[in-house]
């Protein structure tokens, strides 16, 4: 299972979300602005970095923002 964390107004969560999408990926996505139950699973994976797109295949993460950026995000 793979899940993208991320928000409506991250660019590299777009760019993340067409990355997995024109490759054909199963994957459910989660707002963590909008989704408090997501928010608290992506900071237990974002860990200090609190930055997204945080890409999670089967429980670990494998990918902490996009191509070596991300959007910051505030508690």
């Amino acid at each position: 299972m793979i899940e993208l964390f991320g928000t409506a107004s991250c660019p590299y969560t777009r760019d993340a979300r067409e990355w997995l999408e024109l490759r054909g990926v199963e994957f459910v996505e989660h707002d963590v602005e909008e989704d408090a139950a997501a928010r608290e699973t992506w900071r237990a994976h974002a860990g200090a970095a609190r930055i997204v797109p945080v890409v999670v295949e089967n429980g670990r993460v494998t990918r902490l923002g996009w191509q070596g950026r991300g959007c910051a995000i505030g508690d």
